[in-house]
């Protein structure tokens, strides 16, 4: 088997996040909900996970990280959290419908919305989002990087951008997470949600989101929290302020692993050698007859995107050879729509869908050339 989706989730694990997690389901109490020893443990490595998040992702303070389940969670969190009817926001046509559908649920709700366009390559142009700039713009709401097209977005031209027409940025980091360098203090971005079964190679079940100081959502759920019990409202301090009931102590565990992982092993490491791999891909598929790509491949790209391609077989349904790569060549890609329907819509592909191959630093180069080598067959049938 060759696992190729890891834009849909890691498959493949450092050892050490499987040997957490059981050992976690063994022995780990409740943090914020003891003093005795199970309790104590836990509450140490929730507070250690918080921590080497704050540095990944240069938060200020660990308090200021809250743990979700995922990205979407999360989104949904910062976006209801935030914003208020007769406010104005600003997304693009590069969005998961983690982004979109928070957003056009609070459109409905009376806020503004405006979404900015891709071009047939599925990039953006910076300059909208100064064009789209208006009296009530509250904020801008992006991903890093497209899932469909491995397309990365230059956070820090956005958040020149919103500092200077002073307004918040909020980032989608579910791509990019534990292989791209983000700095939110840096790059002026004042939320970042993430999710850990990705690039993070955490659990699945494991996510969050980090706050900059002074910027207050309000909490999606309330309830328990272990401080301040008689409080009828949410505590206003974080973390709690965003955590409501017992974490996913057990899946962080899985998680926390996997960030000293990726601390030892090196983040540029990781980042330089999947993009290796997707460049070998890239090169191998692009000039078959039949095959089309999709997404920024030009030279000045190729060291910034995120190891994904995408692509199609002459006018076959995306879904057809994905299907035809798992049972003949047990070859596991992704098909369809991959939750990004504005993307397909710039790209021309709203009714073929794309086949989206997404590489990890796991992967052999022998992999990535039997990959190709598939495609190469289904094209000349």
């Amino acid at each position: 088997m060759i696992y190729l989706d890891n834009a849909a989730t890691s498959l493949q694990k450092p050892e050490e996040v499987g040997k957490a997690v059981a050992d976690a389901i063994l022995h780990m109490g409740n943090p914020g909900r003891g003093i005795h020893g199970a309790s104590l443990d836990a509450a140490r490595m929730i507070y250690d996970t918080r921590s080497l998040i704050s540095r990944l992702f240069h938060v200020k303070s660990p308090s200021q990280v809250a743990f979700t389940a995922n990205s979407t969670e999360s989104l949904n969190l910062a976006v209801e959290g935030i914003f208020r009817p007769g406010d104005h926001v600003i997304t693009t046509m590069m969005e998961h419908n983690s982004v979109l559908r928070p957003l056009y649920r609070m459109e409905e709700k009376g806020v503004e919305l405006t979404i900015l366009p891709a071009d047939k390559q599925g990039c953006i142009n910076y300059e909208d989002f100064e064009r789209a700039y208006k009296s009530n713009t509250r904020a801008v709401v992006c991903t890093h990087a497209s899932n469909l097209t491995g397309n990365v977005n230059d956070l820090e031209k956005i958040g020149r951008i919103c500092k200077k027409l002073g307004i918040l940025f909020l980032l989608d980091a579910s791509q990019t997470a534990g292989v791209f360098d983000i700095d939110m203090e840096e790059m002026g971005i004042d939320v970042v949600c993430f999710t850990g079964h990705k690039g993070l190679l955490g659990p699945q079940g494991t996510g969050g989101i980090c706050v900059r100081e002074g910027l207050d959502i309000q909490p999606l759920v309330v309830g328990g929290s272990g401080v301040q019990s008689f409080l009828r409202t949410q505590p206003e301090q974080m973390p709690e302020r965003l955590e409501a009931g017992t974490l996913n102590c057990h899946g962080l565990a899985g998680l926390h692993a996997a960030l000293l992982y990726i601390g030892q092993t090196g983040m540029e490491y990781i980042r330089k050698r999947e993009q290796y791999l997707m460049r070998r891909f890239y090169e191998g598929v692009k000039d078959i007859p039949g095959v089309m790509v999709y997404g920024d491949f030009s030279l000045e790209s190729l060291d910034k995107r995120a190891p994904v391609v995408a692509l199609n077989i002459g006018d076959y349904d995306s879904g057809e050879v994905a299907d035809e790569l798992a049972v003949s060549y047990e070859i596991y890609a992704r098909a369809g729509a991959h939750c990004a329907p504005l993307m397909h819509q710039a790209l021309g592909t709203e009714k073929q869908g794309a086949v989206r191959f997404s590489m990890s630093h796991f992967n052999t180069e022998e992999e990535i050339d039997q990959a190709v080598k598939a495609v190469r067959e289904l094209s000349s049938h």
